[in-house]
């Protein structure tokens, strides 16, 4: 039975971590010298790719875990971990490391596209949005589930090709402040989804939890 709730909770999840008005700095910096044509050709690029890479994950991520002789929940708790630390981070406005470095930002201003390295990846959908379209995809076998999983893949997309066309206009609205506000809320999100996978992990892993009275 299709828990619409679950679909709207990862589409959240999803723009909370992929964060592409988080991303609109970076774009900017990236495209600076480049024509509004050109920024264009870079935002659908790198949409098409954030949409390539988490069908991907929703496709091939468990059987891969399989493969590997990786638990769901095991996975489910070291993504959980992984989240709440970008969701953390996006608290304090920091930068998050783990989606790029400072010298794959370097280097990136030396390429001819920065579309799918490193916007797409790993800055858009990093290790976070992977392990999030990983562990819902859990949720059922059933064909109407991975087909609304990938309608909201898709409108994640949508959401990042939208937010990056934008871009100028959004930062000049915004100005820092505001997506720094954004931003917060966004990890405060994060993070709150971040414990749900933590603690359903950790029920899995240790059956005696799910019995008690230890999480509510």
């Amino acid at each position: 039975m299709l828990n619409w709730n679950e679909y709207l909770q990862l589409l959240a999840g999803l723009v909370s971590v992929v964060n592409p008005i988080g991303a609109i700095p970076i774009f900017i910096s990236l495209t600076v010298q480049r024509s509004p044509r050109e920024r264009r050709r870079i935002a659908q690029i790198t949409a098409l790719s954030v949409a390539m890479v988490l069908l991907i994950a929703l496709v091939a991520g468990e059987p891969i875990l399989h493969f590997l002789g990786i638990s769901l929940a095991a996975f489910r708790v070291a993504g959980g971990l992984l989240v709440l630390w970008m969701g953390m981070s996006m608290l304090h406005v920091n930068d998050d490391r783990s989606r790029h470095t400072p010298e794959e930002r370097a280097e990136s201003f030396e390429k001819d596209s920065v579309a799918v390295v490193p916007l797409a990846i790993p800055l858009l959908s990093g290790p976070g949005a992977i392990s999030t379209v990983i562990v819902y995809a859990h949720g059922q076998q059933a064909v109407a589930h991975y087909l609304l999983m990938s309608a909201v893949i898709l409108s994640v997309a949508g959401i990042v090709l939208t937010a990056l066309m934008a871009a100028q206009r959004i930062a000049r609205v915004m100005g820092n402040t505001g997506m720094n506000v954004v931003t917060r809320v966004m990890g405060l999100l994060l993070a709150s989804i971040a414990i749900e996978f933590i603690v359903k992990g950790l029920k899995a892993l240790f059956p005696v939890l799910a019995g008690g009275n230890v999480f509510i």
